[in-house]
């Protein structure tokens, strides 16, 4: 897969200060449309998107899982698919123009699907909660002990080539859906890899480490879905 079309699906809840710069730092010469879904926001995310040259899809319920899947969604009603599917946050804390190291194993023929992990990676200091480090390294051990698999993060931002995407069938709605895709993929026989990715400290405030609900909230749902697939 030596040139392949890539599309960025970027799920977007009261990000208008970290959308737009997000946007504007992905490589345009490798991905040919950026989609952010607008999930249920109530500032001015959708402006910020659209005044940056992004596709805006609306998903009034919200749920991370559940804008990934309207993103989705559009991708299987176009008429030329993607080569691969790339997501991203919209806070602003992953590195967009490390597109093109998540895609490379790929584009090599060397994986089905990528996870950019921030565990092998350099991560500025506080840009990462002790919550989320103990829940990805939690996660990760149970996903070795019971499936096999040898993950580092369940981290965001990650890239899947479009027929495997499809294949794996993604059902959840809000925060076991990283999990749930790579689980999935292993289960499935895809190749899998990890590459280092750099992490910041996003713009705005979590609306998931950021509160103690929204921390345990996303715990729950996380080992629910590593324990409801065995």
């Amino acid at each position: 897969m030596l040139s392949a079309v890539v599309k960025v699906i970027i799920p977007a809840y009261n990000e208008e200060n970290g959308v737009g710069q997000v946007i504007a730092e992905i490589p345009r010469h490798i991905v040919s449309e950026i989609i952010v879904v607008n999930n249920a926001s109530t500032d001015n995310t959708e402006e910020e998107a659209t005044k940056a040259g992004a596709t805006v899809l609306r998903e009034l319920i919200p749920g991370y899982g559940r804008a990934c899947l309207k993103g989705i969604q559009y991708l299987r009603q176009l008429e030329e698919k993607p080569d691969i599917v790339v997501f991203l946050d919209a806070d602003h804390s992953d590195y967009p123009e490390e597109i093109e190291s998540v895609i490379k194993p790929i584009l090599d023929l060397q994986a089905d699907m990528v996870i950019g992990s921030r565990a092998l990676g350099a991560k500025e200091y506080g840009s990462m909660t002790p919550q989320q480090i103990f829940g990805n390294w939690l996660a990760t051990r149970l996903l070795k002990l019971f499936y096999g698999i040898k993950f580092t993060d369940l981290g965001p931002f990650r890239a899947i080539t479009y027929s495997a995407l499809i294949e794996l069938d993604l059902q959840d709605k809000t925060y076991g859906w990283t999990v749930e895709m790579q689980l999935k993929a292993t289960k499935n026989g895809l190749r899998c890899m990890e590459v280092p990715v750099r992490y910041r400290k996003r713009i705005g405030f979590s609306k998931i480490s950021g509160t103690v609900k929204g921390t345990l909230m996303a715990g729950y749902k996380i080992l629910y879905t590593i324990f409801r697939y065995i």
